[in-house]
């Protein structure tokens, strides 16, 4: 299959581009000009770079490149921006352009990447078919317009439109203000950790095992909403233990009393569609801190 690829140097798209290299695809991936291209991607003839901004894809390469679907991830994303951000309604718009231009070239398989609290968060794992979409933040409101415009869409055009909720990924590539990353180096400097929300139960999937639900997920050519996540739920108190546990610091996790109010306090996904579709997850939480640690010890 012939692949183009948005946010292909990002942490989730480099990773999905290595994944289906591994298995035979064939992938043009969107870069900014000047930039070189992603250092963890492998290059060869089944590797293609197209240089532009998303605002201005270089359609002329696309159309000769002749994908057979999309998949689309670049967005805002830099922690403790990203969320209310005015570059959501940016990308918004640059989104939309975008999927109008690729059905122009004759592209009818389309996947977005959309987000986990797009969804009325509760105490219950949330459902792509019975869980109540209610996004509270910039960044969760203009993802879910995308994904109401672009499957309204595809359904008066009648072409392939999937749009992926991504839960919480980690691994070895992530941006170093996300959580995990954070706690490791935190830890490695010898640094006590108050943890403000102890309790807060997130669904963190390792950057692999998504990479492999996305790829499913375009080569099943799924129509509709999904969930990328795990079904399985962590507490931030169990990743800091266990992260203090591998560097052999315990004794630098403190817990707030009174913890602060989470406004995302239990965020996991059901998974049973993804499973539906033969995905199953390959690395478990401690493998994948483990592995995190061992990369960012070196």
């Amino acid at each position: 299959m012939k692949i183009f690829v948005t946010g292909a140097a990002g942490f989730i798209g480099s990773a999905f581009c290595r994944h289906a290299l591994r298995h035979g695809h064939e992938i043009a991936g969107l870069q900014l000009p000047g930039i070189p291209p992603a250092g963890n991607v492998p290059t060869g003839s089944q590797m293609l770079w197209l240089e532009g901004p998303l605002a201005e894809p270089p359609w002329r390469a696309i159309e000769k490149f002749n994908p057979d679907a999309a998949v689309h991830f670049a967005w805002v994303a830099t922690p403790g921006v990203y969320l209310e951000s005015p570059e959501n309604e940016l990308y918004l718009r640059w989104s939309l352009d975008l999927a109008r231009g690729l059905r122009n070239l004759g592209v009818n398989h389309i996947v977005g990447a959309g987000t986990c609290i797009e969804y009325q968060i509760s105490d219950a794992p949330l459902s792509e078919e019975f869980t109540p979409v209610n996004p509270t933040t910039r960044y969760a409101r203009c993802k879910n317009e995308l994904r109401t415009i672009l499957a309204d869409n595809a359904r008066q055009e009648g072409w392939h439109f999937c749009w992926g909720r991504v839960f919480y990924p980690y691994g070895v590539g992530e941006h170093p203000a996300r959580l995990c990353s954070s706690l490791i180096q935190k830890f490695q400097r010898g640094e006590k950790l108050l943890l403000k929300t102890p309790d807060s139960r997130k669904d963190y999937i390792h950057i692999e095992d998504l990479a492999a639900a996305i790829l499913l997920t375009v080569e099943k050519k799924f129509t509709g909403t999904i969930n990328w996540g795990t079904g399985t739920g962590v507490s931030v108190r169990e990743i800091a233990d266990t992260v203090a546990a591998l560097l052999r610091q315990p004794n630098l996790v403190e817990l707030a009393e009174p913890p602060e109010p989470d406004p995302f306090p239990f965020v996991v996904a059901s998974v049973a569609r993804l499973k539906q579709l033969g995905w199953r997850p390959q690395m478990d939480l401690s493998a994948g801190l483990a592995q995190l640690v061992g990369m960012l010890s070196r």
